[in-house]
């Protein structure tokens, strides 16, 4: 992920949402002041936007439209990853417990902390550092249970479920892979920032539109108010590991893995 977003996914969404608040219903506030000087100065002067207005607008929603739904696919796709993962694991811990109890106490100790890793890349948030010390972590006890099965391939007594075991292991590392590039996957910031560009144009042509003697206060905060709820909610959606629109439910199922131990 960029290094700025990821800097910006440590602000508060709220916050954010408030500042892009400020300056939607400023940049009105300016356009229908500039609109309502330059008629003063030549009256005659047509200054309507005519059908301009009305395609800006339109052009606006279709990429609110847009990007709201690629945040929300990309949040469904996150919100799958971790079911699955949470399937993988429980299917992981119940073929080792198929092991005799010599064996398996061993590689119980270290799938346990395989999981324990794994639930601290969820709680690491949106902190770069502690999401890549707890995928270290996973990755070094992944290792070692692997190698541990690896072994048992060769004893007669266990290979069938060594074997067995082999194909699951394997997709939980690849898990491992897939949830990390979901993680960073976002909207490209190209998309985002031509959204506030066309947000923040539209905002102040709303303004320069109406004639002067005209603005409606309430209406010019109502505008405001909505395409700052609907920015904070594609915020929400790109950042599910916080904030009200999160993934903590999903991440519970591998939370309750735990209680198969």
């Amino acid at each position: 992920m960029d290094p700025l977003r990821e800097k910006i996914f440590q602000v508060n969404a709220l916050l954010i949402a408030a500042v892009f608040f400020i300056i939607i219903y400023v940049l009105n506030w300016l356009g229908y002041v500039m609109k309502k000087k330059m008629v003063q100065g030549k009256p005659e002067r047509d200054l309507s936007l005519g059908t301009a207005e009305g395609a800006l607008m339109g052009l606006m929603a279709l990429l609110l439209a847009f990007t709201f739904g690629m945040a929300s696919s990309k949040y469904e796709s996150r919100r799958q990853t971790i079911i699955d993962e949470a399937n993988l694991l429980n299917t992981a811990l119940f073929r080792i417990k198929l092991y005799p109890d010599s064996i398996k106490k061993s590689m119980l100790g270290d799938f346990k902390k395989y999981l324990d890793a794994r639930i601290d890349y969820w709680d690491a948030g949106d902190d770069p550092v502690k999401i890549n010390a707890a995928l270290n972590n996973a990755g070094n006890y992944f290792n070692s249970f692997w190698n541990d099965n690896a072994l048992l391939i060769n004893d007669p007594n266990n290979r069938s479920r060594a074997e067995q075991l082999v194909p699951v292991l394997i997709n939980m590392k690849n898990m491992v892979t897939t949830r990390e590039a979901g993680r960073v996957s976002t909207v490209p910031s190209l998309i985002i920032l031509v959204l506030l560009i066309l947000v923040f144009v539209a905002s102040f042509l709303t303004g320069f539109g109406l004639k002067p003697g005209s603005r409606n206060p309430v209406f010019s905060i109502a505008f405001t108010i909505m395409l700052s709820v609907a920015l904070y909610i594609i915020m929400e959606l790109s950042r599910p590991r916080q904030g009200l629109i999160n993934l903590g439910f999903a991440e519970k199922e591998i939370v309750d893995v735990r209680k198969n131990f």
